[in-house]
């Protein structure tokens, strides 16, 4: 098969991760993988291995995007891939309107993935127009079936991103070396029990329900630092600023790429998004590690912790609960990473080599599937 995966950018984020393992895996089985973005930090990862990348501007949101439909057509059926798959609204509707206007016999066929639980409208409705509609977990399956019900079901398929264990497992320990540079850039969390909540500095991420709890809990312990790990968006200086402003003691660390040995070093990992997500990737990889982890119980987050760490689970909103949760999960910490371990049958749902195998055989079966 020849796929053409397309996506605003290649920068960071769930999204653009799995645009990379599902290329990997295509790549891995023989296929070729093709990726459109404007593109970003992530191309040079992508092309290593073995896909190809298409640099086109598909994501920004203007009016001039979509007049780019006849070219993308023509792009489109010079390529003669097998399948198209839309990951994000803008793309989606470019790529649908191009596919729609191609005869069916050269035409790829469509899939779209529905990625986050985004506003209920027309402009969100391209993101069920797929031949089929891969929900990122029954949350996600849930939002399609709830708010757009003319859906079929039979179109509709969930299949949970994945981890790959090789790389988080509860046996990972940083090391010696990454441990020295991490205590010299960061000398204030020496001898601390790191509480971190990972992602980008916005206020969708819950950053200031963050520092709130982590203020509760400082009024008592003094054992426990606050770590975000996250680059600021341009537009959202002020908000990081704000963050700095409001807990001096919270270290900010930027960007990284080793989020992972952060989380394995950490004695919790939060989140605290304001609104439900449709999945939570930082989460499963921390509990992956065998980190805990303290959530606020909706959406795909609370998915995954009723499956794998219940007692992680706080009421949305509520940073005195939160606060509560935290308190009780460093109170015993031990404890908490052997319950972790004990609910390792339920991570096998949760897996990447699972994740790619149902993906790729979605892509098989479409395009064997009379037109």
């Amino acid at each position: 098969m020849k796929v053409i995966q397309a996506l605003p950018a290649l920068r960071a984020g769930g999204v653009e991760r799995g645009t990379l393992e599902i290329a990997a895996a295509l790549v891995a089985a023989g296929h070729q993988s093709v990726v459109v973005s404007s593109g970003g930090r992530m191309v040079q990862e992508l092309e290593r291995g073995g896909s190809r990348h298409v640099t086109w501007d598909i994501g920004r949101k203007s009016p001039a995007t979509l007049l780019q439909v006849r070219r993308f057509r023509r792009w489109l059926a010079a390529e003669q891939a097998d399948i198209l798959h839309a990951r994000s609204r803008l793309p989606a509707w470019l790529c649908w309107l191009a596919w729609r206007g191609m005869a069916k016999q050269k035409a790829p066929r469509f899939v779209t993935t529905v990625h986050g639980l985004y506003s209920v409208n027309a402009y969100s409705a391209v993101m069920t127009k797929g031949e089929r509609v891969i929900a990122v977990s029954d949350t996600a399956r849930r939002y399609v079936v709830d708010n757009y019900p003319a859906v079929e079901a039979a179109k509709l398929v969930r299949i949970y991103r994945g981890v790959d264990c090789a790389r988080f497992n509860s046996a990972f320990r940083p090391s010696e070396q990454w441990l020295a540079t991490w205590h010299a850039d960061f000398p204030q969390l020496q001898g601390k029990r790191l509480v971190t909540l990972p992602g980008r500095l916005t206020r969708l991420k819950g950053h200031h329900q963050f520092i709130d709890a982590l203020a509760q809990l400082r009024r008592t312990r003094n054992d426990i630092a606050a770590v975000a790990v996250g680059d600021a968006d341009p537009r959202h200086r002020a908000y990081a600023n704000d963050l700095k402003a409001r807990a001096p003691w919270l270290t900010v660390t930027g960007h990284r790429t080793d989020l992972r040995e952060i989380m394995a070093l950490s004695s919790v990992v939060v989140s605290f998004s304001t609104h439900p997500e449709s999945f939570g990737r930082t989460v499963l990889e921390a509990l992956t590690l065998g980190t805990p982890v303290v959530g606020y119980d909706h959406g795909g987050v609370g998915e995954i912790l009723g499956q794998l760490f219940p007692a992680g689970r706080a009421r949305p909103g509520d940073s005195r609960d939160a606060a509560e949760k935290l308190g009780a999960v460093l109170d015993k910490e031990r404890e908490a990473r052997a319950q972790i371990r004990s609910a390792d049958r339920q991570l096998r749902h949760f897996d990447l080599e699972e994740m790619c195998s149902k993906t790729l055989e979605v892509y098989r079966q479409l395009a064997q599937a009379p037109a």
